[in-house]
Parts: structure tokens; sequence; C-alpha cells
């Protein structure tokens, strides 16, 4: 039984963990997902638009006895507004911020003017960018705890404290920022994963499951009511034995490979209502032994759901027969990294893999029927015969999908340390979606984002919703143009976001 089942039974029962009575105390939690600022990030929202599951699980670890609410400020279109009329009618007593990188300003912001408006609340902040850059969110009278790692069992550790209104003593996981040991705290390691065991599924009731969707490529030959199914997101695993270098992933989890149990992750997808399931793993199918018994539990189980996961070449390419198995369990589509046709790109990225392996991975997925979404990489020095060279990689491809970021180092890394004097923004931060460069470019940014746009372009006439075998409907063809249209825009102005003398 994991901590949060037995947790909630002894409240059920009527008696507290400790085996006394328990106290009825209500507080008010709200869990914040932060705005997005930059055009890009927001168009790119018109294909894929994925629901706020690490605030689904701190929910779940915040138990019963207390209100909590979630509010994903990424689908409002007054976020400040909304945020106003959230914090004036709700008035909670703790709240909490995710945050990557790039929404870190957004959180100040927003905590600063909770702090104006209810000056008694405590404000929290988790998520990627707090776990490794802890000390800029040290601003105390502003925000109060900074929250490293697992959010789930910290807010678990934190309930005693929040309740009775006392500090917490900062240690590597959370760090209070009036605390004078809070930049000792800060510059430990991080603390290590719990076990899956003791982290709840996630609160999905709290959030409009209608909002959140991914285009969907689908079966070939098959008709479809929709083309942006309303999706689910799980995760089966954290972390990854790999180390590219410009993933931030091994740091946050300090190098460890955790998994859940395979009865444990068809049980949690048996019971989502939807019918379409992302998996967030960065990695899922490392462990061949686990993700064979978790495709076979799902046929067993007669479970009729379809699939979109990610996975590395390497794996596509030693174990095209657990692909099989999962094609037949209802997997349709595959994101997998290749970042690059060439061997000194794949090298300099750290990949572990070369060109013939990508080009192996992708004939098994088109053998299997598997769409194939190929992540690929540019990079910050490129010229005009290396965005060419791409494009001959896209065409290369055949029938994908294809995303394009730009190499950057990730934030609060070794390299991003290594590499921070040659930032040309003043708030690298802000500026680290993928898509923005944080690093010089050796052509002007305007021809820089010309060629870049161009190569989602040629992404796109390769895009197998374009192909006769796929039947979208009528209405989700000018959804897609329409959307493809505002991306397209965004991509291409991207140099705008940046001071003119880069242009």
């Amino acid at each position: 039984m994991s901590q949060d089942t037995k947790w909630e039974e002894d409240w059920n029962s009527g008696w507290g963990p400790d085996g006394g009575e328990k106290q009825v105390i209500m507080a008010k939690f709200l869990l914040v997902r932060p705005p997005l600022s930059l055009r890009v990030a927001r168009a790119f929202h018109s294909f894929l638009h994925l629901e706020p599951l690490d605030l689904e699980i701190v929910a779940a670890g915040i138990g019963p006895g207390h209100e909590t609410r979630i509010l994903d400020l990424t689908i409002s279109r007054a976020p400040n507004a909304e945020w106003r009329a959230m914090l004036r009618d709700f008035r909670p007593d703790v709240i909490g911020f995710g945050s990557y990188s790039n929404q870190a300003a957004h959180v100040k912001r927003l905590a600063a003017a909770a702090k104006a408006m209810l000056p008694g609340v405590t404000v929290l902040v988790g998520g990627v960018h707090a776990t490794t850059m802890p000390l800029d969110f040290k601003l105390p009278g502003i925000i109060d705890i900074v929250v490293r790692g697992e959010g789930a069992t910290s807010i678990r550790r934190l309930l005693p404290y929040l309740l009775d209104g006392t500090t917490p003593p900062s240690d590597a996981g959370i760090l209070a920022t009036a605390d004078p040991s809070f930049d000792a705290a800060a510059a430990l390691p991080l603390p290590p994963l719990p076990s899956y065991d003791e982290v709840p599924w996630p609160r999905r009731d709290l959030v409009d499951r209608s909002r959140y969707f991914c285009v969907w490529s689908g079966t070939p030959g098959r008709a479809k009511r929709t083309v942006f199914p309303q999706v689910a997101t799980l995760r089966t695993s954290t972390g990854c034995p790999h180390r590219c270098s410009f993933c931030v992933v091994h740091h946050l989890a300090g190098g460890k490979y955790l998994q859940r149990r395979p009865e444990d992750v068809v049980d949690e997808i048996a019971a989502v209502p939807e019918d379409h399931i992302y998996f967030v793993d960065d990695e899922m199918y490392i462990n061949v032994e686990r993700t064979t018994a978790i495709a076979r539990l799902l046929l067993e189980r007669g479970i009729r759901k379809r699939y979109v996961s990610w996975a590395r070449s390497d794996t596509i390419c030693r174990h095209p027969e657990l692909f099989r198995l999962w094609r037949e369990a209802g997997l349709d589509m595959l994101y997998v990294g290749l970042e690059s046709m060439e061997s000194k790109n794949l090298d300099d990225y750290n990949k572990g893999v070369d060109p013939e392996t990508n080009r192996q991975a992708v004939a098994v997925l088109a053998e299997l029927g598997i769409v194939l979404h190929a992540a690929l990489m540019v990079n910050p020095d490129f010229l005009a015969e290396d965005f060419i060279a791409v494009r001959r990689m896209i065409q290369e491809l055949g029938s994908a999908e294809v995303s394009i970021t730009v190499y950057g180092p990730p934030p609060g890394t070794a390299r991003w340390r290594e590499q921070e004097r040659e930032f040309i923004c003043p708030d690298p931060c802000a500026f680290y979606d993928s898509m923005h460069t944080i690093l010089p470019a050796k052509l002007p940014l305007n021809k820089f984002y010309r060629y870049y746009s161009l190569l989602y372009l040629f992404g796109f006439r390769q895009h197998p919703g374009r192909s006769r075998r796929y039947r979208p409907p009528l209405k989700d063809l000018f959804r897609i143009a329409a959307a493809g249209a505002k991306c397209g825009y965004a991509l291409r102005t991207i140099y705008k976001d940046y001071d003119k003398s880069l242009w």
C-alpha cells in the first residue's frame, strides 16, 4: 500500500497517521501553472496543449481535509485578470507555483501580486527551474519556500509547517528563503527522487479536461472524428541513463532511472477517462522487460486505447519486436530524438548513436506502421549550407511529423555555467523555450529564423496528415490551416523578440 493511500485511509477512519484522533483543519491550496509570454510557444499550443500533470500529482500529495484548486494560466486569454479574480474570490492560504525556466519571471510577478493582495498567504515554488536554479527564487517577502525535486512527497513533508504557520528547516529539498542557511542548502546535491510507491496518482478531477489535446495523425486509412482528440498524460518512469548535452533530465533525476510497476501503470491507464494517452516519460522503453509487461497487460485486459510516447533510435533498432507488440496494444506514434544525421552533431550532443542507427530506426517504424515524429535540432552557428543539410534530412525521412529545436545549454547545469558569458539576451531563462537561441548566431537573426521557419514548412510537407491515407474531418482541416498560419508567422518573426542590433 502506498503512503498516500495509507494516509487517506487513516483520515477517513477518523485517526491521524500517528494513531491519535485527527484534527480537522481545512486549508485552501492553490496550485498554479504560470502563463507563457513568448508568442511562438503560445502559437504551438494550437497543436499540443497537455494538462498540468505535475500539479495534479502535487495536489494528490496534499491529501484530504483541504480545499485544493489548480489554476492553469496557459489556457487563459486574460491571465492577469483571472489571477486577480482567483485571489479575490478563493483567498488561498497556500499558493504553489510550478515553473519552467521560461516562466520564472511570471512566477515572481504573480507571487508579488499575491503577497500585495493577501499578505498572509504562503508562497511555494517548485518545478524544473526551482530545482536547477533555486537561488533565482530567493525572494524573502515574495516567495517563502523553494521546493526541489518531487513535489508530491515534499508537500507532505511541508503540511505540518504550513498548517501551523511555522518555517521548516532548510535542506536540499525544501529551502525557506528567509533562512540564513538558504544559500548553503541550495548548493547541496539534489535530493534523491522517492520511490514511485510514495508518489500518488494525479488529481485529474481538478482541471477542465476538455481543454487538453494533441494533434493526432492516427492510423492510416481510418476515418477519425477529430485529429485533435482530448488527451490524458501519464508518466511511467522518471529520469534517463543517457547524458545528452542539451538535456536536463539526468541532472534533475540525479542520474537515476526510476520506474513504476507495470500493474500500477496499467491500472492508471484503465482509470483515465480519455481514449488517447500521451506518455511523458523521457524514454519509456529502456527497460524492455517492464514495457513488454505493460503492453501484454493492456492486451490481456482488453484495454483498447491509443498511445503516443518517446523513444531513442537505438532502442527501436535493438528491440523492434517490442514496438511491434506496442503497435498491437495501440501505439500510434513515437517521438524520436533523431536530432541530426551528421556524425559531428550527434557527437557534440553526446547522443551515443550514429546516423545509420537513426536511419534504421526510421525504417523500422515505417515497416511497423507507427507514425514517426522526428525531433531534430539546429545549432546557433548554422550557416545556409547547414540548414540545407537539415532540409535534405527531412526529405529523407519520408512521411513523418517533424519538430525542430535550437540548441541551448539547460539552465542550472555545468554547461550553462560554462557558456553563460556568451548569452545574447538579458534574461536567458525567459528565452529558454528550445526555439529561441540564447547563444550568438553566425547569421543575422532575421536570416537565421527565415531558414529555421522554412525547415518547418518543409517538415509540414512531409506530414502524414497530407497523405490520402489519412482522412481528417473537414472542420479539422480548417483548424490545422489556421494553427499552421499562426505558428508559421510566429516562427518567421522570432527574431523580433531580440534587441534590434541582433537582427
